[in-house]
């Protein structure tokens, strides 16, 4: 319910800002599976435990909104939230250190992954045709995380909350006159670790001011050091509806 309530404050003051230009709602939805979650907290001396591999992953429903609008023909400015959890539950083959517990071997347990994350992101239109239009920029990511491991006799779990710089990009070619295909995302790599937020869709304008998009999204990316070892893979089968005003 917060996410909503998020999204509609932020849908007030996007039509405020936006004046006479245009402004965009998107609201996502779909169905996400856990390609790979891989966590091990102390990233130097914890005991490396796999959501999909050690673990059974449940596949779940997500939701993600976005809020857009353009100052100015060639400028881009965007607020998105994209909460996200998954869950895993089984058996630990082996003692594992998980923050400050030791969880016994053949002990059964459930696994939370936690990635909440938000973005603000300005774009540059570098390029622009008739079927064609590329824009550039960058994006601040917050990173609302958290992992908890628990059974019936323990419980241990580890937060944090972090800004990261990503680079952000946005493709639109038009194979029909109200159907493009649509590529979108927020990508970075770096010795500290990676990110990768990615879309692939077909979007059909359906009336004058409402899109309607299908594709597929993968999220990727984590940290290697000495506090926290995390790698996660998830991903998306997505629907999204964009309204325009």
């Amino acid at each position: 319910m917060r996410y909503v309530c998020l999204l509609v404050f932020l849908c007030v003051v996007t039509t405020t800002v936006s004046g006479e230009y245009s402004a965009r709602v998107d609201v996502e939805t779909g169905w996400l599976w856990v390609g790979r979650a891989d966590v091990r907290i102390p990233g130097d001396e914890g005991t490396r435990f796999s959501f999909t591999g050690d673990l059974d992953a449940d596949d779940t429903a997500y939701f993600r909104g976005r809020i857009s609008w353009r100052p100015a023909p060639r400028h881009f400015l965007a607020v998105t939230a994209a909460p996200l959890e998954a869950e895993a539950s089984g058996t630990l083959r082996r003692e594992t250190l998980f923050v400050d517990t030791v969880f016994p071997a053949d002990e059964r347990v459930k696994a939370n992954f936690q990635f909440n994350n938000y973005r603000l992101t300005y774009r540059y239109r570098l390029r622009e045709t008739e079927r064609l239009a590329f824009d550039l920029g960058g994006t601040l990511f917050v990173r609302d995380a958290r992992v908890v491991l628990e059974s019936d006799e323990r419980r241990d779990s580890d937060y944090d909350l972090g800004l990261v710089p990503l680079l952000s990009f946005g493709v639109s070619w038009n194979i029909q006159p109200r159907t493009s295909v649509v590529l979108d995302g927020d990508a970075l790599a770096a010795p500290q670790g990676r990110a990768f937020d990615v879309l692939l869709a077909l979007e059909h304008h359906l009336r004058e001011h409402l899109q309607l998009g299908a594709g597929y999204r993968i999220l990727e990316g984590g940290a290697d050091n000495d506090d926290v070892y995390t790698f996660a893979m998830f991903h998306h089968a997505a629907v999204y509806m964009g309204w325009l005003f």
